[in-house]
């Protein structure tokens, strides 16, 4: 469609407001809407967190009458099925809207085309493809799960001078400055779930939490690939699992020793007993334990895929961070490079901006107080 400027101003309103709930909204997507009567906007509304109520709802429902004869500019083709609401599409006809400006169709069978169809065969004059790509990016964990079943990847790496993120033995080591570190904490935010390595979780004894005032309450579920549950019941992690939950990648193999060691009890062998008895402690913690290869990770993600998880922070550590990018499952990379440097004893970086990847195109370079950062996404 050819979009007047008000059209594409609008619908930035819109996609601004689907981004304040990102990593907030479950299994649903975190859309915008916005109302729009003789110029002016009389309703606003994002997917509440959680998921419901939907964006246009509210929207509808703070313009109240001045929805009717308006114009309604959404991210996300409105839902036309009956869940445990009912579908957006048919709040739009009784509240009387004339026009509906939609940027994303979506891709959800339950969905596609049928919305669109709803609201003009009630008369509707409908629109669509309006900044899609800005649309398409605001929504791009949706719509990776919905058609790949699997969560959008993030990774994300600190680099020092020297090529270093970290040094064998020393735990955390703080290699950028408190800007990024903070605008890290704001990626947390917006991510539904966060992984790490079991070396990692061993010898940084992470926490994983978003620690800016006002987002607590934010953090995402914290993943950790631990193929023989060696996750410490002393780790901030369990210790923390109650408030913040807490996924637990096993192998397969370990689910099959566990179970024989309960079908076998007394007479067990004690590794068997032993694997079985910590099994027993992280979820007696609330540790969730998934049983499905975490090596593998065209196994894994579709199993936090199933779990409502559509966006995805690797964070640590190499060997993580490698085996990701070396299975093609990394969708943005974020490099940032610190000023210091790690020298001996230091743990090289998986990649660097020299030795990027094929397939990803660099999408641009921010100065974050004394670090820089590099962001580069896949091409499609």
């Amino acid at each position: 469609m050819t979009a007047s400027p008000d059209d594409a101003r609008f619908m930035r309103e819109a996609i601004g407001l689907g981004l304040q709930h990102l990593g907030q909204t479950s299994t649903n997507p975190s859309v915008g809407c916005v109302i729009v009567r003789d110029g002016k906007v009389v309703g606003r509304g994002v997917t509440a967190v959680g998921g419901r109520p939907h964006a246009e709802t509210q929207a509808l429902a703070q313009a109240g009458e001045l929805a009717r004869g308006a114009t309604a500019y959404v991210t996300l083709e409105p839902c036309s099925h009956h869940g445990k609401t009912p579908p957006c599409s048919e709040a739009l006809i009784a509240y009387g809207v004339s026009r509906v400006v939609i940027s994303v169709t979506d891709p959800d069978e339950r969905v596609s085309g049928r919305g669109i169809a709803m609201l003009r065969d009630a008369g509707i004059e409908v629109e669509t493809g309006l900044l899609e790509e800005e649309g398409k990016r605001s929504l791009t964990a949706y719509l990776m799960r919905q058609t790949n079943n699997r969560p959008y990847v993030t990774l994300k790496l600190a680099v020092s001078v020297d090529g270093m993120i970290g040094k064998t033995g020393e735990g955390q080591i703080a290699i950028t400055g408190p800007e990024a570190r903070e605008q890290v904490q704001k990626l947390r935010a917006e991510t539904d779930a966060i992984l790490v390595g079991i070396g990692t979780a061993i010898a940084d004894d992470p926490l994983l939490t978003v620690r800016i005032l006002g987002l607590e309450g934010r953090s995402p579920v914290r993943v950790v690939l631990d193929p023989q549950l060696r996750l410490p019941l002393t780790s901030k992690l369990v210790k923390t699992a109650r408030e913040v939950p807490v996924i637990v990648v096993a192998s397969e193999e370990v689910s099959s020793l566990t179970a024989d060691a309960e079908e076998r009890a007394p007479t067990a062998d004690v590794e068997d007993s032993q694997m079985d008895a910590r099994r027993q402690a992280l979820e007696a913690a609330r540790v969730e334990v998934v049983y499905c290869h975490p090596y593998h990770p065209e196994q894994l993600l579709p199993a936090l895929a199933s779990r409502g998880i559509s966006s995805l922070l690797v964070e640590g550590g190499a060997k993580t961070a490698r085996l990701f990018l070396d299975a093609g499952f990394v969708d943005r990379l974020l490099l940032y490079q610190g000023p210091g440097v790690i020298g001996e004893g230091g743990i090289e970086t998986p990649v660097s901006k020299t030795d990027i990847p094929p397939g990803f195109a660099h999408r641009g370079t921010l100065i974050v107080g004394e670090d820089r950062l590099d962001e580069y996404e896949r091409e499609v």
